[in-house]
């Protein structure tokens, strides 16, 4: 093999990671969307049916919340669901967000959606709930958070019932303090994101209280505000509590293989094919790149640290 041959090998692999690098920003930004629009479509319908089984019907917010308690009657504890269940689901009339709530805040929970911060208190219970999303990708739920301002409504339904949070304020605060998702006495909602946008060197934190409620039975009686019993473990900045599973690396590279396979599959076709059949095959082989290249990206991403 000649110094030729190799030096235009290597440029052919360079321009290849090259490209993969360009599609891969624009699958970030835009891509992780549709995975996440297919996960909020499942746990939409799996909270409706979780209301229908439960004779509850859905309220439109945000005039769901009102409630003439003072102050508003919290939910009784009950146990979570399980992590990447639903929770129920979050209306921001502010920033125009209404998204399904998912259990958990490890990788593959955020994909779905806004994630409940397991061992804090459920939407509705006294103390402090908390709730983690993405700012830049994954369709972004939090990507306008800070444009929220004191008395900004955040209304959330559960099974419970429907309970709006009023903000109160909002803070930019390191990715390793954690004290901000602790337990308290007062009953308020944490919401959190990365600060600046498309950066994850800060965490953006919204404090809210609770406001409003109207719970699902008329008969549950007044809970005196407390400390939610469960402590809240982990790394509020990476948006998990407690250790989560490190994601498998076998998928990417399987995928890669694949990738690699495909390119190669590609380029040998083309070169070896007389015209026009080199133009149908450069098509539908570069169709067939594209998806691979999708999976590649998808099963890649829960390897890279934490920036959303």
């Amino acid at each position: 093999m000649s110094f030729t041959t190799i030096r235009v090998s290597i440029g052919r692999v360079l321009v290849f990671v090259g490209v993969l690098v360009l599609l891969f920003i624009p699958y970030l930004l835009w891509g992780t969307g549709l995975t996440t629009a297919r996960h909020q479509a499942a746990l939409q319908s799996q909270f409706r049916a979780q209301l229908h089984r439960a004779g509850e019907h859905p309220v439109t917010p945000p005039a769901a919340a009102i409630s003439t308690d003072t102050p508003p009657r919290v939910a009784p504890a009950v146990a979570p669901p399980p992590v990447g269940g639903v929770v129920g689901t979050i209306d921001i009339p502010g920033i125009d967000l209404s998204m399904a709530i998912v259990e958990g805040t490890a990788t593959a929970q955020l994909a779905q959606g806004p994630g409940h911060y397991v061992g804090t208190p459920l939407p509705g219970e006294a103390g402090n709930v908390a709730i983690a999303g993405h700012r830049t990708t994954y369709l972004h739920p939090f990507y306008n958070l800070n444009e929220l301002v004191a008395g900004s409504p955040v209304i959330i339904t559960t099974l419970q019932g429907v309970f709006t949070y009023d903000v109160v304020s909002s803070q930019a605060v390191s990715p390793s303090d954690v004290a901000v998702v602790a337990p308290t006495a007062d009953n308020q909602l944490t919401l959190t994101t990365c600060n600046p946008r498309y950066s994850a060197s800060q965490r953006l934190v919204i404090k809210a209280t609770l406001a409003a409620s109207s719970l699902a039975s008329a008969s549950t009686p007044t809970v005196t505000p407390a400390a939610h019993a469960h402590p809240v473990r982990g790394n509020a900045g990476a948006h998990s509590v407690g250790t989560p599973a490190n994601p498998a690396w076998w998928p990417a590279a399987l995928w890669g293989v694949l990738l690699v396979a495909a390119v190669v599959g590609l380029w040998s076709a083309t070169h070896r094919m007389r015209r026009p059949g080199n133009l149908l095959v450069a098509v539908g082989g570069g169709l067939l790149c594209l998806v691979v290249v999708f999976f590649f990206f998808q099963s890649v991403t829960p390897l890279l640290p934490a920036s959303y």
